[in-house]
Protein backbone atom coordinates (compact mmCIF):
# COMPACT_ATOMS: atom_id res chain seq x y z
CA UNK A 1 0.00 0.00 0.00
CA UNK A 2 1.24 3.56 -1.02
CA UNK A 3 2.37 5.63 1.65
CA UNK A 4 0.10 8.43 0.87
CA UNK A 5 -2.82 5.85 1.31
CA UNK A 6 -1.64 4.86 4.95
CA UNK A 7 -0.93 8.28 5.75
CA UNK A 8 -4.47 9.10 5.23
CA UNK A 9 -5.88 6.65 6.96
CA UNK A 10 -3.79 7.27 9.94
CA UNK A 11 -5.35 11.28 9.41
CA UNK A 12 -9.24 9.41 9.50
CA UNK A 13 -8.25 7.07 12.17
CA UNK A 14 -6.33 8.85 14.65
CA UNK A 15 -5.07 7.64 18.35
CA UNK A 16 -7.07 9.25 21.37
CA UNK A 17 -3.68 10.83 22.21
CA UNK A 18 -2.71 12.49 18.71
CA UNK A 19 -6.81 13.51 18.08
CA UNK A 20 -6.13 15.57 21.15
CA UNK A 21 -2.96 16.83 20.44
CA UNK A 22 -4.10 17.71 16.83
CA UNK A 23 -7.10 19.82 18.46
CA UNK A 24 -4.18 21.96 20.39
CA UNK A 25 -1.82 22.49 17.57
CA UNK A 26 -4.32 23.10 14.25
CA UNK A 27 -5.41 26.28 12.77
CA UNK A 28 -1.99 27.75 13.54
CA UNK A 29 -2.70 27.79 17.33
CA UNK A 30 0.93 27.66 18.26
CA UNK A 31 3.36 30.31 17.33
CA UNK A 32 1.00 31.18 13.80
CA UNK A 33 2.33 27.90 12.53
CA UNK A 34 0.59 25.41 10.05
CA UNK A 35 0.94 21.82 11.05
CA UNK A 36 -0.28 18.99 9.02
CA UNK A 37 -1.14 15.78 10.35
CA UNK A 38 0.12 12.47 9.06
CA UNK A 39 2.28 13.95 6.43
CA UNK A 40 4.86 11.66 4.55
CA UNK A 41 8.23 13.02 3.99
CA UNK A 42 10.68 10.97 2.00
CA UNK A 43 8.87 7.36 2.68
CA UNK A 44 8.37 8.17 6.08
CA UNK A 45 4.99 9.33 7.72
CA UNK A 46 5.64 11.76 10.95
CA UNK A 47 2.54 12.04 13.43
CA UNK A 48 2.75 15.84 12.69
CA UNK A 49 4.77 18.43 10.21
CA UNK A 50 5.79 22.06 10.11
CA UNK A 51 6.84 22.61 6.62
CA UNK A 52 7.80 26.30 7.70
CA UNK A 53 9.96 25.03 10.31
CA UNK A 54 10.84 21.67 8.77
CA UNK A 55 9.72 20.65 12.64
CA UNK A 56 7.84 16.75 12.74
CA UNK A 57 6.17 15.71 15.61
CA UNK A 58 6.29 12.39 17.28
CA UNK A 59 3.63 10.75 19.62
CA UNK A 60 5.66 8.32 21.24
CA UNK A 61 3.06 5.53 22.97
CA UNK A 62 3.76 1.93 22.90
CA UNK A 63 3.58 1.37 19.23
CA UNK A 64 7.16 3.02 19.84
CA UNK A 65 8.68 0.47 22.07
CA UNK A 66 8.51 -2.33 19.23
CA UNK A 67 10.00 0.03 17.14
CA UNK A 68 13.15 1.87 19.09
CA UNK A 69 15.75 0.72 16.42
CA UNK A 70 14.03 1.51 13.20
CA UNK A 71 12.32 4.90 14.45
CA UNK A 72 16.43 5.86 15.88
CA UNK A 73 17.37 5.07 11.88
CA UNK A 74 14.21 7.25 10.47
CA UNK A 75 15.17 9.74 12.70
CA UNK A 76 18.73 9.56 10.98
CA UNK A 77 18.00 9.58 7.58
CA UNK A 78 15.24 12.47 7.63
CA UNK A 79 17.51 14.40 10.37
CA UNK A 80 20.24 14.52 7.16
CA UNK A 81 17.73 16.21 5.02
CA UNK A 82 17.48 18.90 7.62
CA UNK A 83 13.94 17.72 9.70
CA UNK A 84 13.93 18.74 12.95
CA UNK A 85 12.53 16.48 15.66
CA UNK A 86 10.22 16.94 18.82
CA UNK A 87 9.69 14.23 20.63
CA UNK A 88 6.11 13.77 23.32
CA UNK A 89 4.70 10.83 25.19
CA UNK A 90 1.79 10.22 25.01
CA UNK A 91 1.48 10.32 29.00
CA UNK A 92 2.21 13.77 28.69
CA UNK A 93 -0.19 14.51 26.40
CA UNK A 94 -3.25 12.49 28.48
CA UNK A 95 -1.94 13.85 31.71
CA UNK A 96 -0.98 17.28 31.16
CA UNK A 97 -1.67 18.41 27.87
CA UNK A 98 -1.01 22.61 28.87
CA UNK A 99 2.66 21.43 29.89
CA UNK A 100 3.00 19.50 26.74
CA UNK A 101 1.69 22.26 24.70
CA UNK A 102 3.72 24.90 26.47
CA UNK A 103 7.20 22.49 26.27
CA UNK A 104 6.36 22.66 21.99
CA UNK A 105 6.32 26.23 22.32
CA UNK A 106 9.43 26.60 24.18
CA UNK A 107 11.17 24.18 22.05
CA UNK A 108 9.70 26.83 18.45
CA UNK A 109 10.98 29.43 20.13
CA UNK A 110 14.16 27.82 20.53
CA UNK A 111 14.62 27.43 17.33
CA UNK A 112 14.30 30.52 16.27
CA UNK A 113 17.06 31.23 18.78
CA UNK A 114 19.76 29.49 17.30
Amino acid sequence: MKKALIAREFRNNPTRSEDIFWQKIRRRQICGLKFLRQYVIQGFIVDFYCPKLKLAIEIDGAIHLNSLEADKERMKILQKTGVIFFRVRVSMIEKDLAKAVSVLKNFIINMHQR
